[in-house]
């Protein structure tokens, strides 16, 4: 388990159903979290409002919403939610710049995500304050 005595409770985000399914079983399996996986952002943030979770990983790359934009709206909703995105793709530093340029600064692994870093990430953040605004 990652934090002792509370079950995080995670929201895995990738428009791709076999990556975002796969993440979350580890999560349950190896990180004792209990993990939920959406391939549709909004789904999300439908769900988020009468139950939102403590961390949200999602990818940036995604149709209709990024992962930043995602992320964003997530944090408006709940605020102390914590977030780390996800990336193949290395034109994404422009739209986190953007993102900290308005006061969001997110968590950024490379895919693939090996379990062992990921779980190493969701420690980390578990322990630490991730403010609405966040410094560099």
């Amino acid at each position: 388990m990652i934090e002792a005595g509370k079950q995080l409770r995670v929201f895995v985000v990738d428009d791709e159903e076999v990556i975002a399914s796969s993440l979350a079983m580890i999560l349950r399996l190896h990180g004792g979290l209990h993990a939920t996986s959406f391939t549709d952002p909004l789904d999300v943030l439908e769900l988020a409002h009468s139950d939102p979770p403590d961390l949200l990983i999602a990818d940036v790359m995604m149709p209709e919403l990024s992962g930043i934009e995602l992320a964003i709206q997530l944090k408006l909703l709940r605020p102390d939610c914590k977030v780390l995105l996800f990336s193949g793709h290395a034109a994404t530093t422009h739209m986190l710049k953007a993102a900290q340029e308005q006061g969001y600064a997110f968590e950024l692994l490379s895919k693939p995500v090996h379990p062992a870093d990921l779980l190493a990430k969701i420690q980390d953040l578990a322990e630490t304050t991730q403010p609405v605004v966040a410094q560099e």
